[in-house]
């Protein structure tokens, strides 16, 4: 089923942005929420030849099915800046309920939906197949060129986030899929699409095995189809099923400027908003790589590092502990029950988290639900709630003896939630941390019937959201940490309820964080990762003790500090200079992001970017000299500023402040300096008053 053209809809031509505090107007060009708003109202207004999603249903189409029967209509205001219009279709010869409920910002171009079907018939229903939750045709020029923007997911590798540009010629088919059943492991399903003067974004929220295809066929058209891979089910009688979450962002301008469009509106509707404020910048720290993660902790050592990190006067947020302190066998990834170790916390977390408490510091503690050991509570007690793999051919990311918690089974996920709820209660836990190191596709395909391939795994994530659903409604004020083996699970759906602060488990090598931050940041305005100095248990070291150059290269909205405070002859003075320069420019990192130079992991290159905030008159710039460049001097042109302002320029890193107008810095450039080689600068920028 083929939409019409989106973008045509926009007003041709793209308005600078006016500066207007804590509004979204004054970044759209003129026209762009209007036609956003129409096309919306022609794709979900009952016209079934309009729709932008598509399926089958046993031999007939969607078109013919939705077609036997008029829709029920509905709409409400969300708040001020959105409507959710609801359409029903009841079809009376299959008993097929299908639903879309899709809402249209009104302070941003974006309109997003997701699609449920409900067998309300007596019998089973035809098969269900070819859903695609986008499948929409835009409208491109035959003779403009095309450039898809997309990037690589988080596998722990250095080029995790690696932004791609692909031409969308005439006749180009590109394949897009998750791996293994987590939804950024392998490709990242949000892409920018952009021609001429005018982009479209299209984005996927599934936490699960998705796949994508954008298809530039004869006609220019760009037809982008994709959803759950592999969807191919009956539905029972009273049973349903979801589609993924799909938004679209029709913009005008440069692919930049829509990256920036999509941060605000993320910021605006979709970061999670504990006690109604977004998640600020922090510090937080912890003991992972001096004990073994938990396993070597105790109530003593942890109280022990929370004292130091505030003894030297470090502004500590949370204090963080990781996997191993529930009854294991000497091995943390011995998950499944989900019990404090007695035998080294007597008193519980419970003593550690109220020490932090007492001294303003708040907890984090790791929990990995889904994956269950041999030998665990879950594993021994409760095997009917457990999904189990086939044998491992030798190159899948999991162990044959480990089971999934089903979170589909409704009485597993119940059991889940109470527990886990009971915990952050009784342990005092302010962040709760879900981890997830195991590819969950083959427990969920695993012997399943022909008639009903990827059911399991559909009914699964709906359990997965509910579940977290189910600790924010109990614990609104608690934050949630989304890890899967660092960044493999930061789909939309997931991103609404959580935020990542490790975004990938490649970790303390400079010239990989710098390029994470560069690509990460084109699409996630929050995201954390961590800095090491000195010796740690595990043998790592950075070899220098205080690196102003390796600080500088890891700083992220949330900055974990793995330091081994027990070290009294670490450079203090260093770290708390450097700590500062973070506090300072932090604020800047959900304001719009603007890259400087070409992504790049050579050590002989440069790498910078620049968030800017036109609204407060305030930007920072972050540059890096790697160890085998040959340049002491780089001149970087700079976006998003007044042309008739005057800046001043403050490097964070060293040296004089000095002033220069906005028109120069983004005709010219800055000129950054870095005498030496590996080196970071840091240049703080401020709107002078009167310019």
């Amino acid at each position: 089923m083929k939409s019409s053209a989106l973008v045509m809809l926009l007003a041709v031509g793209w308005m600078s942005s006016v500066a207007h505090a804590d509004t979204a107007s004054s970044f759209l060009a003129e026209g762009e929420l209007a036609s956003s708003t129409r096309w919306a109202d022609e794709h979900f207004g009952g016209d079934v030849a309009k729709l932008p999603f598509s399926f089958k249903l046993g031999d007939e189409s969607s078109a013919t099915v939705l077609g036997r029967s008029k829709p029920t209509v509905s709409s409400e205001k969300l708040g001020d800046y959105a409507v959710r219009r609801t359409l029903k279709w009841n079809d009376a010869k299959t008993g097929l309920e299908t639903q879309v409920v899709a809402v249209d910002y009104k302070d941003y171009p974006s309109v997003e939906w997701t699609v449920r079907f409900t067998n309300v018939g007596k019998e089973d229903s035809p098969i269900l197949s070819e859903i695609q939750a986008i499948d929409l045709t835009q409208a491109i020029p035959l003779d403009a060129k095309a450039t898809l923007h997309h990037q690589k997911g988080s596998t722990a590798v250095p080029n995790d986030f690696e932004p791609y540009q692909t031409a969308l010629d005439v006749g180009t088919d590109k394949k897009f899929a998750s791996a293994g059943g987590r939804g950024t492991n392998g490709d990242w399903p949000y892409f920018n699409v952009n021609w001429g003067k005018q982009g479209l974004i299209v984005v996927m929220g599934w936490p699960g095995q998705w796949n994508l295809s954008m298809q530039r066929n004869e006609a220019g058209e760009l037809i982008v189809r994709g959803g759950q891979e592999a969807a191919h089910f009956k539905l029972h009688p009273n049973e349903s099923a979801r589609t993924p979450l799909i938004v679209v962002q029709a913009y005008d301008g440069d692919w930049i400027r829509g990256q920036n469009i999509w941060r605000r509106w993320v910021v605006a509707h979709n970061l999670p908003r504990p006690e109604g404020k977004l998640p600020p910048a922090q510090m937080v720290a912890c003991s992972s790589h001096q004990f073994n993660e938990m396993l070597n902790a105790n109530e003593e050592n942890q109280k022990q590092f929370i004292d130091r990190y505030l003894e030297e006067k470090f502004p500590l947020d949370y204090w963080w502990m990781d996997a191993g302190w529930y009854p294991n066998d000497g091995t943390w990834v011995t998950t499944g029950t989900w019990e404090v170790d007695k035998n080294r916390f007597p008193n519980g977390l419970r003593a550690i988290t109220d020490h932090g408490h007492e001294k303003g510091v708040k907890s984090i503690v790791w929990f990995e639900p889904e994956r269950v050991a041999p030998n665990s509570w879950l594993y021994n007690e409760r095997p009917q709630w457990l999904l189990t793999p086939p044998p491992n051919p030798g190159n899948q990311a999991y162990d044959e003896r480990w089971r999934l918690l089903d979170l589909g089974n409704k009485e597993a996920r119940e059991w889940l939630t109470k527990h886990v709820n009971d915990l952050i209660e009784s342990q005092g836990i302010d962040l709760y941390r879900q981890d997830f190191n195991v590819d969950p596709l083959m427990f969920w395909r695993n012997g399943e019937a022909e008639d009903r391939q990827g059911i399991a795994e559909n009914h699964y994530i709906e359990g997965y959201l509910a579940y977290w659903d189910g600790i924010l409604a109990a614990h609104p004020n608690v934050r949630i940490d989304n890890c899967a083996s660092g960044g493999r699970r930061m789909d939309l759906e997931s991103m609404r309820r959580s935020v990542p602060l490790l975004r990938s488990d490649f970790l303390f090598e400079p010239t990989g964080q710098q390029a994470h931050t560069y690509g990460i940041s084109l699409w996630i305005p929050y995201h954390g990762t961590g800095t090491l100095v000195g010796k740690s248990a595990i043998g790592l070291n950075t070899g220098e003790g205080v690196s102003g150059y390796d600080f500088r290269s890891h700083i992220a909205p949330s900055f974990t500090a793995c330091w081994d405070l027990r070290d009294k002859a670490l450079d203090y003075d260093s770290l708390r200079r450097l700590v500062g320069e973070f506090k300072k420019i932090s604020p800047l990192y959900s304001s719009d992001f603007y890259p400087l130079t070409p992504h790049s992991l050579a050590t002989n290159e440069w790498i910078a970017w620049q968030f800017n905030n036109p609204e407060k008159g305030e930007a920072v710039v972050q540059a890096f000299r790697r160890q085998d460049n040959e340049e002491p001097e780089k001149s970087l042109k700079l976006q998003g500023l007044d042309p008739a302002a005057q800046y001043r320029i403050e490097p964070l890193s060293g040296g004089d402040a000095w002033t220069e107008s906005g028109a120069k810095l983004m005709d010219q450039g800055l000129n950054a300096k870095l005498g030496e080689k590996r080196s970071a600068g840091l240049y703080f920028l401020t709107k002078e008053q009167g310019g």
